[in-house]
C-alpha cells in the first residue's frame, strides 16, 4: 500500500499548525479566567505564550491568527472600552513575539537544511576521492585479480588432463576443481571490495568489525605495497570491541592511511620499508587505530597544515585526502591527528567510539 505524498504531508502539517494556534489562545483564556489558579492579572503573559508557540510550530500563518485570538478575547475579557492604550501596546507585542518566533523557524529551518546539504555534499566529496584512490589503485588491482584467474585457467587445464586420460585421475581432477573454486572466490572477493568501496551510498551507522574492515582494505593495498617495495604488518587483537559507523567511509580513511604511508616511502632507500597498522581498546570505550611508516616524516610546519583542505606535499596531489578522512572521523564522534615520536617516518593515528 502506498504511503500519504508530500502533498498530503503538507496539508496534515498546516492543519496541525492551524489547530494549535485556535487550541493556545483558548488555553490560555481558559488559564487565565480559572479561579484556582489566580492568574486574573497575567494574561497578557498567557496570551503572548499562546502567539509564540503558534508561530514557532507552524509560521507566520498560525502566528498571526493566534495574534487575531488571542487580541479578540483580551479585548474581551480584560480591557476595558477606556484602556485602548494596553490593548494597542498588547496587539504591538503580539505581533512582535509572533514575527520573531516565525523569524527564528525560518532560521532553524534554514540552518537545518543547510547542514543537511552540507552533509551530502561532503559524502559526494568523499566518494569522489575513495574513487579517485580506487583509480591510483588500478593497476596492483588488475594484478590482484590476474593472479587467481590464471590460476583458474591453470587448474582448468589440468583438470582436463586428468579427465582425458584412458583411466581419469579423479582424485586429481577433484583436487584441481577445488583450487579453481578457491581461486574463483578469491577473485569474488576481491572485486566485492572494490565495488563497496567505490559504491555511492548514503551513510549508514552500524556495527562495524574495525579489524575485518582494516584486514579487507590491506589485502586491496597488498598490490601497491609491492609495487613499492614495501611490507605491510598488522597488529589487530582479537578482543577489540567494535565500533558504530559507516564501513565503507571508515575503510576509505585507513584506505587513505595506507596509500599516503606508501607514498611517503617511496625516497627512501637506506632502511626497510615498513608499514604497521595497528588497533587497541584506548580509554573511556575508545577504539584507536594507529598507521605508522618508515618514509621521510613530516617537517615541523607540516603537522599544522596537513588537514587543511587543499594542502599537499605529493606531486599531482589533490590535497583533500586527509581534510576528508578528518570530517570523516569526526562524523563518527572520533578524532584524526599526527601523533608525534622519534626517529623517521610518521605517524597518524585515529580514535572511534566503541559500540554500545
Amino acid at each position: 500500500m502506498q504511503g500519504p505524498g508530500p502533498l498530503s504531508r503538507h496539508t496534515q502539517a498546516s492543519i496541525r499548525s492551524y489547530a494549535v494556534a485556535v487550541l493556545a489562545p483558548a488555553v490560555a483564556l481558559g488559564i487565565a479566567r480559572w479561579p484556582i489558579v489566580h492568574l486574573e492579572s497575567a494574561p497578557v503573559s498567557l496570551f503572548l505564550c499562546a502567539v509564540m508557540l503558534s508561530a514557532w510550530l507552524g509560521g507566520v500563518g498560525p502566528g498571526l491568527l493566534a495574534t487575531v485570538l488571542s487580541a479578540a478575547a483580551f479585548a474581551y475579557y480584560f480591557v476595558n472600552p477606556f484602556e485602548m492604550p494596553r490593548f494597542v501596546v498588547f496587539v504591538l507585542a503580539a505581533v512582535l513575539v509572533g514575527s520573531l518566533s516565525a523569524a527564528q523557524r525560518r532560521s532553524m529551518h534554514s540552518l537545518r537544511k543547510a547542514e543537511e546539504t552540507l552533509r551530502e555534499t561532503q559524502a559526494a566529496l568523499a566518494h569522489v576521492t575513495r574513487v579517485m584512490t580506487m583509480g591510483e589503485l588500478t593497476a596492483s588491482i588488475a594484478h590482484e585479480v590476474n593472479q587467481p584467474l590464471a590460476g583458474i585457467v591453470i587448474n582448468g587445464n589440468a583438470c582436463l588432463r586428468w579427465l582425458a586420460g584412458e583411466s581419469p585421475n579423479l582424485a586429481e581432477a577433484r583436487e584441481a576443481a577445488q583450487r579453481i573454486i578457491r581461486d574463483g572466490t578469491r577473485a569474488s572477493e576481491i572485486i566485492a571490495r572494490i565495488r563497496a568501496l567505490a559504491k555511492k551510498t548514503s551513510t549508514l551507522a552500524e556495527r562495524v568489525d574495525l579489524n575485518e574492515a582494516i584486514r579487507e582494505v590491506v589485502a586491496l593495498s597488498q598490490g601497491e605495497a609491492r609495487k613499492h617495495d614495501a611490507a605491510l604488518r598488522t597488529q589487530l587483537p582479537d578482543d577489540l570491541p567494535p565500533v558504530r559507523g559507516d564501513r565503507v567511509q571508515l575503510q576509505q580513511v585507513v584506505l587513505n592511511l595506507i596509500m599516503n604511508g606508501l607514498e611517503a616511502m617511496s625516497a627512501v632507500h637506506d632502511r626497510p620499508r615498513e608499514l604497521v597498522i595497528r588497533t587497541q581498546t584506548g580509554e573511556a570505550l575508545q577504539v584507536r587505530v594507529t598507521v605508522r611508516d618508515s618514509g621521510v616524516g613530516l617537517d615541523s610546519q607540516a603537522p599544522e597544515r596537513i588537514f587543511e583542505a587543499f594542502y599537499t606535499t605529493r606531486p599531482g596531489g589533490m590535497g583533500m585526502g586527509l581534510s576528508i578522512s578528518r570530517t570523516i572521523v569526526a562524523n563518527h564522534g572520533g578524532r584524526l591527528s599526527v601523533v608525534a615520536h622519534d626517529g623517521p617516518g610518521a605517524t597518524f593515528e585515529f580514535t572511534l567510539p566503541a559500540y554500545r
